[in-house]
């Protein structure tokens, strides 16, 4: 029987380039579907947008690095940017909506939210990713303020009270501490990596499709545990 192989994908929700990528996510599913294991962690890039970006970008704070997400989508036309992004409706840090992801995260690896009928399909937990990516982009929307996480929570019946609990009895704080150490410790220079081969091959920043799928199709056929010569 073919084995299975995990991939660590390490992203920042306010990341263009990890919102670039969701498309190829979803080509791996559609082409692997149980064959891979997306395991997904959050890294903090943008926990501090004034000094990051307003003050921090030498290119005219805000206004120019709005200028610089709005040039990029050129590009990737698959995807939709708001023309005020980055200029309205700024999220002071991705912190917040990175602890409500990990407290549901947390609840499907327990067993308590729905689970697709197919590999090849999002998990509630993932397609609340998109969900949420998609609203900061292309919809304007602050998902830093709980508001607008709880109406995404709500809008996927993803119960609000539950989420809620593993974020207060600190489950989700210690999910998120540990994705920080490994981004220290894997030495993760920024989003999205995709880590494989148990840290042996890691891809970065915007990897066409071809590379990542010949990566991952070589792991699986490759024996299992076996050294590889070349």
């Amino acid at each position: 029987m073919q084995h299975r192989i995990d991939i660590d994908y390490y992203t920042d929700m306010l990341c263009v380039w990890a919102y670039f990528a969701q498309i190829k996510l979803d080509e791996l599913k559609s082409e692997f579907g149980d064959r891979i294991h997306i395991r997904h962690h959050f890294i903090t890039l943008f926990g501090n947008n004034e000094v990051r970006i307003g003050q921090g970008y030498e290119d005219g704070g805000y206004a120019g690095y709005s200028a610089h997400v709005r040039g990029l989508q050129r590009h990737f036309p698959h995807v939709d940017i708001h023309s005020q992004i980055w200029t309205r409706n700024i999220p002071a840090s991705s912190m917040p909506v990175h602890l409500t992801l990990k407290a549901v995260q947390i609840l499907e690896g327990q067993g308590k939210l729905p689970q697709p009928e197919t590999a090849r399909q999002r998990t509630l937990f993932e397609e609340l990713v998109w969900q949420l990516r998609l609203a900061f982009f292309s919809k304007l929307q602050n998902i830093a303020d709980e508001s607008v996480l709880h109406e995404h929570l709500q809008a996927l019946d993803i119960p609000v009270d539950a989420v809620q609990k593993e974020i207060c009895n600190g489950n989700a704080y210690a999910a998120l501490s540990l994705d920080m150490d490994e981004q220290r410790n894997r030495m993760i220079e920024g989003s999205p990596t995709w880590i494989m081969n148990e840290g042996r091959q890691r891809l970065y920043g915007n990897v066409g499709y071809r590379a990542i799928a010949a990566n991952i199709q070589e792991l699986l056929e490759r024996e299992v545990d076996l050294p590889d010569w070349c």
